[in-house]
């Protein structure tokens, strides 16, 4: 299978990610911090060693800071209400994803305030309509580093020190750049910083994390036994314990060790270059077909490694299904789980087809991807199209 849906999950992993994961099955054992044996404190050592890891990646301000969940979507949960209360006012954008949209929706019923910026998917976010929307009561702003559909990228640093300058916190879903673009929480004002660990961390599914800026204070979504403080009936106060309740995924959080040291070997800078290029020429493929039509950023425009396109006369999820069966390609089509960035583009309720590589892809399988859609919107247009 020619596999270009990367930016749901990364696949293929690196071979020592599905080492780490299995070894610790198979070899390694034990729950960190629960126990006074060699396997729970080897269990813990791995646990604080993709702390430190990831820490490095994002130049976080200490290993404690970095809070391990199961995905992006439930950091961002942990997130949003851990911080906001009722009479609270939250800014976002109108590219976000559900993992935000849900929950601020849910949000707004208990009485937080939310505003949605307008944001075109070509340019991404505008510091100066951002700013136009704070309110005296607004306490949070939150947006994605780059859209799950368009790959349009918003200019984080920029918003960080707007933030900085109006004493606002801000929370960063990097859920499509965590490990394809550099993030660094410090110099772009990340107050928090959501991400997954089985897209470009190369992690396995069921892995993601947290970053949380030291004054950042959250009530966590979940209490119980943290291997500390066992006396006590209060949630801990400290990091990451007051986060962490019940047994971590170890084989999950090894693994994801794993894909940060391959990404650090590697060379963020390499990793980058690669995506680009093979979206460049994904996106100069798909120029010269005629009846496809491109969204998001134009041509030569920075964007994540994220490319969504429509067919003339195709439906999205029919064409999905003719890339599969026929093609042997991958890819994703509808609204994917972002309802108000389809709105912004122009798309809904169709969708649009996405296309996502990774470092992993090739060119020839760019070349066979774009083939096969100039094959799919040949046929189409000679039948006349179809719904």
């Amino acid at each position: 299978m020619m596999y270009f849906d990367n930016a749901a999950t990364s696949w293929p992993k690196p071979h020592a990610v599905c080492d780490a994961a299995a070894s610790y099955l198979g070899e390694r054992g034990g729950n960190p911090g629960r126990s006074g044996h060699r396997m729970s404190f080897e269990a813990g050592q791995t646990v604080d060693a993709t702390r430190c890891l990831l820490a490095q990646l994002f130049n976080a301000p200490g290993p404690e800071r970095m809070i391990f969940t199961s995905n992006a979507t439930e950091a961002i949960n942990l997130a949003l209400k851990g911080f906001l209360s009722p009479g609270d006012h939250v800014v976002t954008s109108s590219m976000e994803h559900n993992a935000v949209a849900r929950p601020l929706e849910a949000l707004r019923a208990r009485g937080v305030g939310v505003t949605k910026v307008p944001t075109p998917p070509e340019r991404g976010l505008d510091p100066a309509a951002l700013e136009a929307a704070f309110l005296p009561e607004t306490k949070l702003v939150v947006v994605c580093h780059a859209s799950n559909v368009a790959g349009t990228i918003n200019p984080i640093a920029e918003i960080g020190e707007l933030c900085r300058r109006r004493g606002i916190a801000f929370l960063v879903d990097a859920a499509q750049t965590a490990g394809c673009l550099p993030i660094d929480v410090r110099a772009m004002g990340i107050d928090l910083l959501a991400f997954p660990g089985h897209k470009s961390l190369f992690g396995p599914q069921g892995t993601g994390g947290l970053c949380i800026a030291p004054g950042i204070a959250l009530d966590p979504l979940v209490e119980g036994g943290t291997g500390t403080e066992s006396e006590s009936l209060l949630q801990p106060e400290s990091c990451p314990e007051r986060y962490e309740s019940g047994t971590l995924n170890l084989p999950g959080i090894s693994g994801l060790g794993a894909g940060i040291r391959f990404i650090l070997d590697e060379g963020l800078k390499r990793i980058r270059e690669t995506e680009s290029a093979l979206v460049a020429s994904l996106m100069e493929g798909f120029a010269k077909v005629e009846g496809v039509t491109q969204h998001g950023p134009p041509s030569g425009a920075e964007r994540a490694p994220v490319v969504s396109i429509d067919i003339a006369g195709v439906d999205p999820l029919e064409a999905a299904v003719i890339l599969d069966s026929h093609f042997d390609i991958a890819v994703r089509a509808g609204l994917h789980c972002a309802p108000d960035a389809h709105r912004s583009m122009g798309t809904f309720s169709r969708g649009t087809i996405r296309f996502s590589p990774s470092f992993f892809t090739t060119p020839a399988e760019i070349d066979a991807c774009v083939e096969a859609v100039a094959t799919i919107a040949s046929e189409f247009a000679t039948r006349g199209g179809t719904r």
